[in-house]
């Protein structure tokens, strides 16, 4: 229950906020004031979480968290549920309790039915141990900044200390080899659910082992459903993703096929969105609204960066968030062969992950018909070597976003296409910041 103790702790940690916000830390989304509460009130977590009647949900794997997350909202929200969640895409513990601080009360109350919350996976190991989730929801296991989590099996047993925390339910991604092995599955104390796709898409979902061993080129896409499947031969997901025509899916829900015309763009955020409908139909059981979950994801938006559509002095900007081999690959199938004026803008900052080897693992074959405006970002020299060796035609190379962004928007005015941005997380960050400066930037609603 919210005690004294948890009032002090507001008051600090607001105070920490507003000190950020002096000092240049942004809107709040900071995690300072989240280092602050950590480090002075390290209950503070738990005792604010642990009263909520429908208890924590934590969503959490290597890609599509950001996303899931808000989708997983919005699916609540539509069942006329209060949910408190991190929208800033900070992930970490810290991110979560600074969250927290612009949520509750003075005295430390939070009014919500229940939190869904996004954690990077070894955060959310540390999550688990203060608050045990009611559920979790697990979406994949990829390889993904190689110098932190290291090879993708320390990745899984990440995320199998969160199921094994998880007390009523797990959604896991039944199509991932290493999430739906008996070595993953078969100690878990909670309710196992799965969601996935339908045999004709196995040639486009791939998991990290299709990926390394399909030779890079056409043969990728051809042989993709090679070893593809659940690992221990499990039933048939009762949420699934049947088939894909442009933004048009059909969902398998229980036996039963809806069609879902969605705005989010990407073919992967349709899987993000049916793991996130498993996980909410699952949690609410018989008191579920499914037509009103099915009208809720049409409506979905994309989160900050991930695929989000921006306007530019009235043309369209497409910025996608890039991080791995996987993640990558699929940004490049969603794009599809839409003519577009391409920036690709590559970081190794901490949060990026500093070891860019992953580049050699994605097939840019895809560029090859309309090349590449401009590379840019720390690492635009080996970016754009990469692409010289798939044969990608690069207009130029400009390591500063500023200059880059304008060379891109001058093209896409001369040209009258439209702008595509794929960025590494902090490349993203820079890439807003420098629009601002530039133009007039605005989200499309």
């Amino acid at each position: 229950m919210p005690s004294m103790r948890s009032a002090l702790t507001v008051a600090a940690g607001r105070a920490a906020r507003r000190l950020a916000r002096l000092r240049g830390g942004g809107r709040g989304g900071s995690a300072f004031p989240g280092l602050v509460v950590e480090r002075i009130d390290p209950g503070f977590l738990a005792r604010t979480l642990e009263g909520l009647p429908l208890g924590v949900v934590v969503v959490s794997g290597t890609n599509g968290k950001t996303t899931t997350t808000k989708i997983l909202v919005e699916l609540l929200r539509s069942q006329g549920l209060r949910v408190f969640t991190n929208p800033t895409g900070s992930n970490f513990v810290r991110g979560v309790a600074a969250a927290l601080l612009t949520e509750v009360d003075a005295r430390g109350r939070l009014a919500a039915d229940i939190a869904v919350l996004e954690l990077d996976e070894a955060h959310a190991v540390h999550f688990v141990r203060q608050v045990r989730p009611r559920a979790s929801l697990l979406l994949n296991v990829m390889r993904d900044q190689l110098d932190r989590f290291g090879e993708i099996d320390h990745t899984a047993d990440l995320l199998h200390t969160v199921a094994k925390a998880s007390t009523e339910l797990v959604v896991l991604n039944g199509d991932d080899p290493r999430l739906s092995a008996p070595r993953f599955t078969d100690d878990l104390g909670a309710r196992v659910e799965r969601f996935g796709i339908g045999e004709g898409l196995r040639r486009v979902f791939l998991s990290d082992d299709d990926l390394r061993r399909e030779d890079a080129g056409g043969a990728m896409l051809e042989d993709a459903g090679l070893g593809a499947g659940p690992a221990d031969g499990a039933r048939t997901p009762a949420t699934r993703l049947e088939a894909i025509d442009g933004r048009r899916a059909r969902i398998l829900v229980d036996g039963e096929e809806h069609e879902v015309e969605f705005v989010l763009p990407g073919v992967h955020n349709m899987l993000n969105a049916t793991g996130a409908l498993a996980l909410a139909s699952s949690l609410l059981g018989a008191d579920a609204d499914l037509p009103a979950l099915l009208r809720a994801l049409a409506h979905v938006r994309a989160a900050f960066g991930r695929g989000e559509m921006l306007e530019v002095d009235g043309v369209p900007l497409e910025l996608a968030l890039v991080k791995n081999p996987a993640g990558f690959r699929m940004s490049l199938l969603s794009a599809g062969t839409d003519p577009a004026e391409t920036m690709i803008a590559i970081n190794d900052e901490y949060a990026d992950g500093r070891d860019m080897s992953w580049l050699w693992d994605v097939d840019f074959s895809a560029l090859r018909a309309s090349g590449v405006h401009v590379v840019s970002g720390v690492r635009a020299y080996d970016m754009a070597l990469r692409l010289r060796y798939d044969e990608v035609l690069v207009d130029g190379v400009e390591t500063d976003l500023g200059p880059a962004l304008r060379s891109l928007i001058d093209a896409a005015r001369a040209s009258g296409r439209p702008m595509r941005i794929f960025c590494t997380y902090t490349a993203m960050l820079a890439v807003r910041a420098q629009l601002s400066r530039i133009t007039h930037v605005e989200t499309v609603l």
